[in-house]
């Protein structure tokens, strides 16, 4: 149980076998323990090195452990791994509460926190000692006796129902795919979407058949191309309807059980509880913005729907929206979705759109690794070298979808910066890119190229990431605050000199016309109802579930779900939410429990940033170290919006984002 040698301390993969989990697992929570123990019981006075530091300290196996298996529980979710899964988290919760539940501990540390000015502490060291008493305040540690054990209880089966949820939903992708017999049926699809789908068909042991596997979100991509109606109707439907008899009660279970904990705690509701520690600060404050949003929001879609309609001949259903959008697209802005393709290869935009803006901005180099291995054959290694030539850390990229991987695209840390541990990061970015045939290449929507800069933003929050103390390390901000510099890092995809490196044709080398580039920068606000409707609807009723006071049944799932949209105005049926409640796994098995506002939260500061950019003459590296010294490096070792205040010289204004989503008109 050694830490790894490798460059970086990067997990020695090929040395790891599922059976050597649980044991590591039960060997790290044991020596973790030990450790706080340890500190509970020192019989000398508290001091910020033998109580603070020394938790900082604590627990590097557990730590190791739990980065390299939440990554696979997410990314190669085996049945082995899953098995495991529902195991462990319990356990793990139960230990998060063995340590934020020590009187002896707490008592340490807020002995300390009641004499901090007095300490001589440094900055990020009184902030250090401020979040660790937030912390297990937060936890729970300044309950009575009773309180904390049904605290435990609470812990044990919210962790519990959160692992079956996201199982569930992982199979219910798997089990929902749609399986068509007849090539005719999946006409509008590009070549190597129909071979992966004739793919995704053997891997499934399925003759002369066709499979559509389901992304983790309604709106499934091919709605955008397939001709045949009847079939954009069954894979919407199969989409829309998943998981809805496991995981319907599940929520139910989940909400109650969070809004317990959260009155047990001292709050009116789960959302209470989640923003008094976010940026946002209060539940007013996000319902307030939601309610400036929706109304400019749903007055834009329904605009596009009577464009589509007219377009259409008819109404349009939602299995159609995406479908006649795509048409409308090119109509308007003679852009075809389809015909891009060509122009955003894999490789291409990896190395000369995504690595070289980069490089540009910060200065930075990433040379690919292929000594060193990843968790699985797809996944890459680079390694990441600074300015002056210094190693900064290693990036490890996955690309491609898989039934082992949930949907969506992400980023993990796999080793979190520390001075005080002497450790550089490891970081991964995963994607569910459909997989080439071999020697094929693969060719990108602008939509997935658009989430590549996404992805690798956070990614280099993680790289950049220059604090003392792990607590602080590289995306350790608020959730309201994470999305955004990977959201302002997405400005690069369309930057005039960015696209012409990137964009050029995978057969004949030529660069997109210019005329065409145009048009992608002009067509940026088109379909922004739609997508502004579906993701508030989706905020929506990650709200509604979690603003619910400790005792109430909300009954129903979906009843409950389509009263919660009503309210809002937000019942669109041909908008659907971006995830319904059943297959809502951010909210549900994730960490964004009523913080799915936090992208459009995030987006204020972003658009306000990819401002401040333009202003000061754009792809410059003076700005991009600006913007890594400020904020990108700092973590979360300081107040985030303290920081961007200091950044922007004022705080944040939120008419670029309305500029940028087209929500300027009148309702």
């Amino acid at each position: 149980m050694r830490a790894s040698t490798l460059p970086y301390e990067l997990p020695p993969f090929a040395e790891i076998r599922e059976e050597h989990y649980l044991p590591a697992f039960e060997l790290g929570l044991a020596e973790q323990l030990a450790q706080v123990e340890g500190i509970a019981g020192d019989p000398a006075p508290a001091t910020f090195e033998n109580t603070v530091v020394a938790l900082e300290r604590s627990g590097a196996l557990l730590e190791r452990v739990r980065a390299v298996f939440g990554n696979a529980a997410s990314a190669d979710a085996t049945a082995g791994v899953r098995e495991i899964e529902a195991k462990v988290n319990p356990m793990l919760a139960a230990h998060s509460d063995a340590i934020h539940l020590n009187p002896a501990l707490f008592g340490r540390i807020r002995a300390l926190y009641e004499r901090r000015e007095a300490l001589g502490l440094g900055p990020e060291e009184l902030r250090l000692l401020e979040r660790y008493h937030t912390r297990f305040v937060r936890a729970g540690a300044a309950l009575s006796e009773d309180g904390r054990w049904r605290l435990r209880e609470l812990n044990a089966e919210i962790a519990a129902a959160s692992t079956a949820f996201g199982q569930n939903a992982l199979s219910a992708a798997e089990e929902s795919a749609l399986v068509l017999d007849d090539p005719a049926q999946l006409a509008g699809l590009s070549a190597d979407a129909i071979a992966a789908a004739a793919r995704d068909a053997r891997d499934r042991g399925l003759t002369d058949r066709w499979v559509l596997p389901l992304r983790n979100f309604s709106n499934q991509l091919e709605l955008a191309r397939l001709e045949d109606r009847d079939v954009r109707r069954r894979l919407l439907t199969a989409s829309l309807s998943r998981a809805q008899d496991t995981n319907g009660p599940l929520a139910v279970a989940l909400a109650t059980l969070r809004a317990e904990r959260a009155a047990l705690l001292g709050y009116d509701s789960h959302a209470a509880y989640v923003v008094a520690d976010r940026t946002a600060g209060s539940t007013q404050a996000v319902t307030d913005l939601l309610a400036r949003l929706v109304p400019p929001a749903v007055a834009n879609a329904r605009r596009e729907a009577d464009a589509l309609a007219e377009l259409a001949g008819g109404p349009v259903e939602a299995w159609d929206w995406a479908y006649w959008s795509d048409k409308l697209r090119k109509q308007r802005h003679d852009i075809d979705e389809a015909a891009l393709r060509p122009y955003f290869e894999l490789d291409k935009v990896l190395r000369d759109g995504v690595f070289r803006a980069a490089g540009e901005l910060y200065g930075i180099t990433l040379t690919e690794r292929p000594d060193l291995s990843g968790y699985h054959p797809d996944v890459r290694v680079f390694e990441v070298f600074d300015a002056d030539g210094s190693g900064l850390g290693l990036f490890l990229a996955d690309f491609f979808a898989r039934p082992t991987k949930r949907g969506g695209a992400w980023m993990n840390a796999l080793v979190d910066q520390s001075r005080l541990l002497g450790r550089r990061p490891v970081v991964v970015n995963n994607h569910n890119i459909a997989k080439p045939a071999p020697g094929e290449p693969a060719l990108l929507t602008f939509w997935q190229v658009g989430t590549l800069f996404h992805e690798f933003g956070h990614a280099l929050h993680g790289l950049f990431s220059d604090v003392r103390h792990p607590y602080f390390s590289g995306t350790a901000v608020p959730s309201d605050f994470v999305e955004y510099p990977s959201q302002v890092n997405e400005m690069w995809a369309l930057w005039p000199d960015v696209l012409a490196r990137y964009a050029t044709h995978v057969e004949t080398g030529a660069p997109m016309p210019a005329d065409t580039a145009a048009r992608m920068r002009e067509a940026v606000r088109f379909g922004q109802g739609f997508a502004t409707v579906e993701y508030l609807a989706a905020t929506v009723l990650d709200w509604a579930w979690h603003t619910l006071p400790a005792g109430a049944d909300p009954g129903d799932p979906a009843a409950f779900e389509a009263a919660a949209l009503h309210a809002a105005g937000l019942d669109l049926p041909a908008v659907p939410p971006r995830y319904r409640t059943a297959y809502f796994t951010h909210v549900f098995s994730g960490h964004y429990s009523a913080g799915y506002y936090s992208y459009i939260w995030s987006e204020v500061l972003d658009a306000d940033t990819v401002q401040w950019f333009t202003e000061n003459g754009g792809l410059r590296r003076a700005s991009g170290d600006t913007f890594r010294r400020a904020l990108l490096s700092r973590g979360g070792s300081v107040d985030p919006m303290t920081a961007f205040a200091a950044f922007r010289g004022r705080p944040p204004r939120i008419e670029p984002l309305l500029e940028r989503r087209g929500l300027t008109q009148p309702t």
